[in-house]
C-alpha cells in the first residue's frame, strides 16, 4: 500500500493515513445476515467443491482431495492440527483446508507477461484478495532501482545478484532471513544453516507473531515451549477448556475430535469474546447425523469474556478451586504433584486467595455465577485439557496469562497424565517444526555446537533479531538485505506503514514465493521474486521423487509427498534455491554438502538426526505409517528438569486487564472464514453473516448508540498509543462500515491484515515481544 505520514502541527501527534483505494472490492455492497449457530455441514462441502472446481478443475480437484493428509499424500498447507493415528477418513480435511489446497494448486498463473502489463503502482492499488486470485508465480522476476515493473531474470543471474549483495555487506548482521510456517522441516533446517554459515542469527519467523508468548510462558513454567498433549488425550479428556481460539475457522478439523470427546462424555468450556459458530455446534459433513441431524452441541458453558480479561478469569477460577479444596480437603488440589514436582505454589495460591472478586466482573464482563459453574466443572474433572491460540498470546500480558492458565493445570496435576495437559494450537502448518529445526534467533548453545560438529563450521553466538527487531533494523537502516522463505511479511506484521517503509529502505528484498502478495510490492531498491514449488507439487531431483516432513501441533513428525505436475518448468524447490544461493555466496569449497542436500533430501534428514535432539534415526522413523513423536519430558514422565530449578513452576505475575477509556473501544483483529493468515480466499465471512466486504468493524449495539453512530455507518478507526518518546501517536484506517454485533460492551473487532495498520510497532507483549493485535484502544470517527 502507499501511505502518507502526516504531522499534526497543533497536537504533535504522529498520524499514519492510508490513502489507496482498492477498486476491486466494492465495500458498499456489504451484506449482513444473522451469524450462524453451527459450523461445517453441507454448506462447507459445497463451498469447498466450488473453490476446487473453480481454481483447479475437476480432475485436479479429485487427485488432490484424495491425498490431503493421507499416509501416502501431502500435508495440508493450512493449520497444524494432527491426523488421527488410525481410522483416517477418505476426505481427511476441512473446508478451509480444501480452500488452501485449491489456492495452492490452482492452474491460474502469473507470468512475465502479467508483470509487463501491470506496473508496481497499479498492483499496489489492488487488494490482497485480487493479488492472490491471479494465480501461481511462474518465473523469477526482478525490479531494478527506479524500475516501474518487475522484469524476467534468469535463475543464474538472480542467484548471482543475491550473492553479490550479501557478500558486499559490511556485516552478516545486515542481512535478515525470515521464515514462514509453511516451510518444511528440511527447508527450515537448510535455511537456518545458510544464515548461520553466512554468519548471522537474524532468523525472525512467523512464530514471533503468534505463539512466541506460549513458548516463553511454558519454557519458564514446565521447561519446554510446546504443548503436552497428544490427539488421544483430547479424545479421552472429560473437560476441555478452549480459550482465545476459534477452531471453526482457524483449525476446523479440531471440531471432529471435539465431537468425539463429547460422545465420550466430555464437557467443553468456550472462553471467547465473540459467539463463534465452531464453538457452539458442529455438523460433521462426513456422517449421516451431521448432514441430516442436528449435529453435536459443543460448548456446555460459553464465557463471552472481555478482551484482555483472561488472566483475571484464570485467577478467579483459582480462588474458587482453592476454596473448594478448603471446604473438602484432598478433593481438588493435587498435593502429591505439588509437593514432589513443583515450586512456587504457596506464593501463587496466596495471590489467588487475595483476589478481590469485586474486580472480576469489571475485568472480564462475566457474572460470578457463570465463573463458578466452570470452577465446579474443573473441580470435578479428572482429565482436563486447556487449549488456546492467539486470543491469549497477542496481548501485552500474553505470557503472564498463559502462565496463569498453566498454574491452574499444575494445581490439579493435569500434566503428564492421560487425557490431560496443555494444548497451544498452532495456526500455521509447520511453524512448530520450523522452531525444532533451528529457526530462532536465540537457539541454545547445544544446538549451535551440534551444527559446528556436524558441518565443520563456526556458528555465530550473539542472538539475532526477531520479527519486531527486524522491523526496527530495516527502518533504522541497520538491515539492508531481507530474504523471505515464504510468507507475506508486509501484511503479516503489525504497524503496516512502518513495516513497508522499512522494506523499502533495504538495498535488496528477496521473496521465495508461490503466489503474488503485498510483500512483493513493498520492496527494496532492488527486489527479486523467486518462484518455488508448493507442498502439492511433485519434486523431482536427480531423477528421484523427493519427500519432505513436517511437525504438527502435538509434536508428531510425518512425511509429505506432493504429486501434482508443477505449473511451470521454471519453478525450483526451496531447498534447491537455498543450495544454489549458498554455493554462490559461500563458495563451492564450503564444508556444508549443499550439492548433496539438493540431490537427495535424505541427506538433510541424516544431518538433522545428528543435530536435533529427539530426531535420531530420522529417515527410518519418519517413514513409519504415521511418522514419529518427538520427546516431551513433561508429557512423557512429568519430568521438568529442563526448567531453571528442575521443577514445574507456579509463576506469580502481577494481575492486569485491559481497561476501556471513556468514548473509546478496545479493538481486536481476527480472521474471516474466507482466509488463511494474510491469504484472502474470498470476501465472505459466512459464519459471522458478513458478506462481500472486509473493511468492517464489529461493535456492540449499545456502544453504537452511546457513540452516536448507527449500524452501517461509515467511520474511520483511529488507534491511540503513547510512543517511547512520550508523544501520543495515532494510526488511521479509513472508510470502515460499522456492523452491529454480539461482542462484549467496550470491545470491537476487525479483520486482519487490514487493521494491522492500527497496531503500533512498539506495542508488544512483555517477555515474548509478540505484537499486540488483540487489544488496541481506538476511537471511531464518523465520515461525512
Amino acid at each position: 500500500m502507499a501511505h502518507e505520514i502526516e504531522i499534526d502541527s497543533t497536537g504533535g501527534h504522529k498520524r499514519y493515513r492510508g490513502k489507496v483505494r482498492r477498486p476491486d472490492i466494492d465495500e458498499s455492497s456489504l451484506k449482513v445476515t444473522k451469524p450462524e449457530k453451527s459450523a461445517a455441514g453441507v454448506p462447507a462441502v459445497l463451498v469447498a467443491a466450488q473453490r476446487g472446481l473453480k481454481l483447479m478443475g475437476a480432475d485436479r480437484t479429485a487427485r488432490t482431495w484424495l491425498r490431503i493428509n493421507q499416509r501416502n499424500g501431502f500435508d495440508c498447507p493450512s493449520c497444524a492440527w494432527p491426523e488421527p493415528a488410525d481410522g483416517r477418513k477418505t476426505f481427511e480435511f476441512c473446508e478451509n483446508g480444501a480452500k488452501a489446497v485449491a489456492d495452492d494448486a490452482t492452474t491460474r498463473t502469473v507470468t512475465p507477461e502479467f508483470f509487463a502489463q501491470h506496473s508496481i503502482d497499479e498492483l499496489n492499488s489492488k487488494s490482497s484478495y485480487w493479488l492472490n486470485l491471479q494465480g501461481r508465480l511462474t518465473h523469477p522476476m526482478v525490479v531494478r532501482p527506479g524500475g516501474t515493473h518487475y522484469e524476467p531474470i534468469s535463475w543464474d543471474d538472480a542467484i548471482a545478484l543475491v550473492a553479490d549483495e550479501l557478500n558486499g555487506l559490511a556485516s552478516p548482521d545486515e542481512a535478515l532471513f525470515y521464515t514462514s510456517g509453511r516451510a518444511s522441516n528440511e527447508s527450515a533446517f537448510v535455511f537456518q544453516l545458510l544464515a548461520r554459515s553466512f554468519g548471522t542469527n537474524n532468523l525472525p519467523d512467523c512464530s514471533n507473531m503468534c505463539h512466541e508468548s506460549s513458548g516463553h510462558a511454558l519454557t519458564e513454567s514446565i521447561g519446554i515451549g510446546k504443548g503436552t498433549v497428544t490427539i488421544l488425550d483430547v479424545q479421552e479428556a472429560d473437560l476441555i477448556i478452549i480459550a482465545g481460539q476459534n477452531p471453526g475457522t482457524n483449525h476446523p478439523r479440531m471440531l471432529s475430535f471435539l465431537e468425539e470427546a463429547k460422545h465420550n462424555g466430555a464437557k467443553i468450556v468456550a472462553i471467547n469474546p465473540l459467539l463463534e459458530a465452531g464453538l457452539r455446534r458442529f455438523h460433521d459433513p462426513q456422517s449421516v447425523s451431521g448432514v441430516l441431524g442436528n449435529g453435536t452441541k459443543l460448548a456446555d458453558e460459553y464465557l463471552q469474556i472481555k478482551l484482555g480479561g483472561d488472566m483475571v478469569l484464570f485467577r478467579a477460577l483459582a480462588k474458587m478451586l482453592l476454596q473448594a479444596e478448603e471446604d473438602n480437603p484432598g478433593s481438588v488440589v493435587d498435593r502429591t504433584f505439588i509437593d514432589t514436582k513443583s515450586a512456587g505454589f504457596e506464593e501463587w495460591a496466596q495471590a489467588a486467595r487475595d483476589l478481590d472478586l469485586g474486580i472480576v466482573e469489571e475485568a472480564t464482563g462475566l457474572k460470578l455465577a457463570d465463573i463458578e459453574k466452570v470452577a465446579a466443572l474443573m473441580a470435578s474433572s479428572q482429565r482436563t485439557v486447556l487449549c488456546w491460540a492467539m486470543g491469549l498470546t497477542q496481548h501485552r500480558a500474553g505470557v503472564a496469562t498463559i502462565q496463569e492458565g498453566t498454574n491452574l493445570m499444575l494445581m490439579r496435576g493435569m500434566i503428564g497424565k492421560p487425557g490431560a495437559g496443555l494444548c497451544p494450537v498452532r495456526g500455521h502448518s509447520n511453524v512448530q517444526g520450523d522452531r525444532t529445526m533451528g529457526i530462532w534467533e536465540q537457539m541454545p548453545e547445544g544446538f549451535l555446537a551440534a551444527l559446528d560438529t556436524e558441518f565443520g563450521i563456526t556458528c555465530p553466538r550473539p542472538h539475532g533479531v526477531d520479527t519486531v527487531g527486524a522491523m526496527h533494523a530495516m527502518k533504522e537502516g541497520k538491515a539492508k538485505v531481507f530474504i523471505s522463505l515464504g510468507g507475506n511479511f508486509a501484511s503479516a506484521t503489525s504497524d503496516t506503514d512502518y513495516t513497508e517503509e522499512g522494506l523499502r529502505q533495504c538495498s535488496l528484498t528477496v521473496q521465495i514465493s508461490t503466489k503474488l502478495n503485498r510483500s512483493h510490492l513493498a520492496h527494496g531498491r532492488t527486489a527479486l521474486i523467486l518462484p518455488c514449488l508448493s507442498r502439492t507439487d511433485r519434486d523431482i531431483q536427480n531423477g528421484r521423487k523427493q519427500k519432505v516432513s513436517v511437525e504438527d501441533s502435538m509434536s508428531m513428525v510425518h512425511l509429505s509427498r506432493g504429486n501434482l505436475k508443477p505449473v511451470s518448468e521454471d519453478l525450483l524447490s526451496e531447498i534447491v534455491i537455498m543450495g544454489r544461493l549458498a554455493l554462490a555466496t559461500l563458495g563451492t569449497d564450503h564444508p556444508v554438502p549443499w550439492r548433496a542436500f539438493m540431490k537427495n533430501y535424505d541427506t538433510i534428514r541424516d544431518s538433522i538426526a545428528r543435530v536435533v535432539g529427539g530426531c535420531e534415526d530420522y529417515n527410518q522413523r519418519v517413514r513409519q505409517p504415521d511418522g514419529f513423536m518427538l520427546p516431551n519430558p513433561p508429557r512423557d514422565g512429568q519430568d521438568f528438569t529442563d526448567t531453571d530449578n528442575g521443577k514445574a513452576n507456579f509463576v506469580t505475575n502481577e494481575l492486569e486487564w485491559v481497561k476501556v477509556p471513556p468514548g473509546r473501544l478496545v479493538l481486536q483483529s481476527l480472521r474471516s472464514h474466507d482466509q488463511f493468515n494474510s491469504t484472502i480466499y474470498g470476501l465472505d465471512d459466512r459464519y459471522r453473516g458478513i458478506d462481500n466486504a472486509r473493511k468492517v468493524v464489529m461493535v456492540n449495539p449499545q456502544d453504537i448508540t452511546e457513540l452516536g453512530l448507527t449500524d452501517g455507518a461509515v467511520v474511520n478507526i483511529i488507534s491511540e498509543y503513547t510512543g517511547k518518546d512520550g508523544v501520543l501517536q495515532e494510526r488511521r484506517a479509513e472508510g470502515y462500515r460499522v456492523v452491529s454485533y454480539d461482542t462484549p460492551k467496550g470491545n470491537a473487532a476487525g479483520y486482519y491484515p487490514e487493521t494491522n495498520v492500527l497496531y503500533p510497532v512498539h506495542d508488544v507483549a512483555r517477555k515474548s515481544n509478540t505484537p499486540v493485535s488483540k487489544a488496541v484502544v481506538v476511537r471511531l470517527e464518523p465520515v461525512g
